[in-house]
């Protein structure tokens, strides 16, 4: 097969529409397909020539899928390379913009097909262009077909830039919206990060504060979905979680009087303000509540018993009696030691315990520290970088 060669004598526009365009017909013969090529050229041509770069981006798209299938890796990026190209020579950021969704719209129209060279195309794209616009509008497309083509993993370290990302941006609250929860379902997808997935659904929850209730209830499901995975959430995640400070947030405080989810409500508000007595007295009331949702009850209690701890650690005297860890967790003596190394392993308590004296954990039990919650370090683009 023919072979995509790129020289500085000629640009190399129509090089590429005379491959593509022998590729989309040479099934038909050559006495038919010359005079289409030879068409085809010509317009490409007279598109240069009048500086129509749209029309001439379309004209070079249009053999898209065929290329797809047809080329190898190496020719599919050259080709693509050339058409995004077009993009720098284009003098206002609106002509920018249209050139920009028509080459996303299409290179995102089959996700699943080479989806990780897709989304090489798009992060090539980006870095070319100059517009907030057409780069928020590319980086959504390419955070799509990311999600849509499991390859989340070539994504997920650009989510370290999104508060420059956003800066650089300036989107409004809806598209904020659409951002935050895509990129949650992105790291949910790719199972990465809990704490970041919820991290990113819970900035989404945050965007809905002071609308209208009309307008809040579009954040029902996913309210109910942040309270749930926090529920779910390992002990050791729970530390970050804590401090989202989910109950002061509007989008979940419209469920406590909601026909259909305050019950869900009332098992987060006995997670962050009560003990394991309250949640296995909810538990004998709603006995198919944790089912419904893929709670599972063991999780629950020892989650429960976590939380417990912090809530013992309120205990402004600084000690905390044995007898009371105890009774409060329901445990035998001899496991109160371990589940509070357990809740220090977790970051969710600080502490010494008095081990000469065991009537009392000694010192201090404090409630989380903000310092205890570390970003991971980045990871590299892998060749994909979005700069």
């Amino acid at each position: 097969m023919t072979t995509v060669v790129l020289t500085s004598e000629e640009d190399p526009v129509l090089p590429v529409v005379r491959f593509t365009s022998e590729l989309s017909w040479a099934d038909a013969g050559p006495e038919v397909a010359e005079p289409h090529v030879t068409r085809l050229c010509m317009e490409a041509q007279e598109c240069m020539v009048m500086g129509r770069w749209l029309d001439l981006a379309s004209l070079m798209l249009t053999s898209a899928d065929i290329v797809f299938s047809k080329v190898s890796d190496k020719d599919l990026e050259c080709i693509f390379t050339v058409i995004c190209n077009l993009v720098s020579k284009l003098e206002n950021q609106n002509e920018e913009l249209e050139v920009a969704k028509l080459i996303s719209t299409k290179v995102t129209q089959q996700p699943t097909d080479k989806p990780a060279m897709r989304l090489k195309i798009l992060f090539n794209l980006y870095n070319l262009l100059e517009g907030p616009d057409s780069r928020f509008f590319v980086y959504m497309h390419a955070l799509n077909l990311a999600l849509n083509g499991k390859v989340t993993d070539h994504i997920v370290p650009s989510f370290k830039k999104i508060d420059s990302f956003l800066k650089e941006w300036n989107i409004g609250v809806k598209d904020q919206r659409n951002l935050f929860l895509t990129v949650a379902n992105a790291l949910k997808e790719n199972k990465s990060s809990g704490k970041d997935s919820f991290k990113f659904l819970t900035k989404y929850l945050a965007t809905f504060s002071g609308e209208d209730s009309y307008v809040m209830s579009e954040a029902k499901e996913e309210a109910v979905r942040a309270i749930i995975e926090f529920v779910k959430a390992p002990g050791h995640v729970s530390a970050y979680l804590i401090l989202c400070d989910l109950l002061d947030m509007p989008a979940i405080g419209q469920l406590e009087k909601d026909a259909k989810y305050a019950l869900v409500y009332q098992l987060l508000k006995i997670f962050l303000t009560q003990q394991l007595d309250a949640f296995l007295e909810f538990q004998a009331a709603n006995s198919t509540l944790l089912k419904n949702y893929g709670l599972v009850y063991e999780d629950c209690i020892t989650k429960m018993r976590l939380m417990s701890m912090v809530d013992l650690g309120c205990n402004e005297s600084g000690q905390i009696p044995y007898a009371l860890i105890k009774d409060t967790l329901r445990i035998n003596e001899d496991e109160v030691e371990w589940w509070v190394v357990r809740a220090i392993t977790a970051k969710l308590i600080e502490c010494k315990m008095d081990q000469m004296n065991q009537g009392n954990v000694a010192s201090l039990i404090s409630t989380i520290q903000a310092n205890k919650v570390v970003e991971e370090g980045s990871q590299a683009m892998q060749g994909m970088a979005i700069r």
